[in-house]
């Protein structure tokens, strides 16, 4: 069957921030925007950025982003601030169980820069783990998914004695080595297991 150009640009059409600069900035500035949402608890400045794309040429790929995006956000800060969690491990956490990745990493990258010792190599290891879902749904690339979860299984494994209580480590580490594209929920009650499923 033949398709039409136009209908070719409906199939392919996604959110590509690894090859549209409009895609790439728009997510860079709502995940750096997550750093000062959670100092404030307050979503305004990621609707700030959010006001700005939304009134510059713009598709339907990245409307449907940001809305999603904010959509999260709001759901993570209510978590944040019902919780009182302070700690960029427990922020990040809640993100991780949004499926929010790429802010995962601006979180815990955040907090990597000034650790040191194993705290460090845990730090690491879960910025790795976070860029292999990344990699694997948002860049579809199972081959660097591969090496990143690798790197990250290793780490974690050998720096049990530093990850925070908590974590299933074990059924990160499974997921991570057999690359199951379905991610793990790392801290959830039952209550926000079902509404984080409701995201996929």
């Amino acid at each position: 069957m033949l398709y039409s150009p136009v209908s070719l640009i409906m199939v392919e059409s996604r959110f590509n921030p690894f090859e549209e600069r409009l895609a790439r900035d728009i997510r860079n500035e709502l995940s750096a925007a997550i750093l000062q949402v959670f100092a404030e608890m307050d979503i305004t400045p990621a609707l700030k950025i959010a006001r700005h794309y939304l009134a510059i040429p713009h598709e339907s790929v990245h409307e449907k982003y940001i809305y999603d995006r904010l959509s999260r956000y709001e759901q993570a800060l209510a978590i944040i601030l019902d919780e009182k969690l302070v700690s960029a491990w427990d922020q990040a956490l809640v993100l991780w169980d949004l499926k929010l990745f790429f802010e995962v990493h601006e979180i815990l990258e955040h907090a990597w820069l000034p650790a040191t010792g194993a705290e460090k190599l845990v730090l690491q290891a879960m910025i790795r783990a976070a860029g292999m879902y990344i990699k694997l749904h948002d860049q579809r690339n199972e081959t660097g998914a591969r090496k990143m979860a690798a790197k990250a299984a290793d780490t974690l494994e050998a720096n049990r004695q530093a990850v925070p209580p908590g974590l299933p480590l074990d059924l990160l580490l499974a997921k991570l080595r057999n690359i199951d594209p379905s991610p793990p929920l790392l801290r959830s009650t039952p209550a926000f297991a079902k509404d984080s499923e409701a995201q996929e």
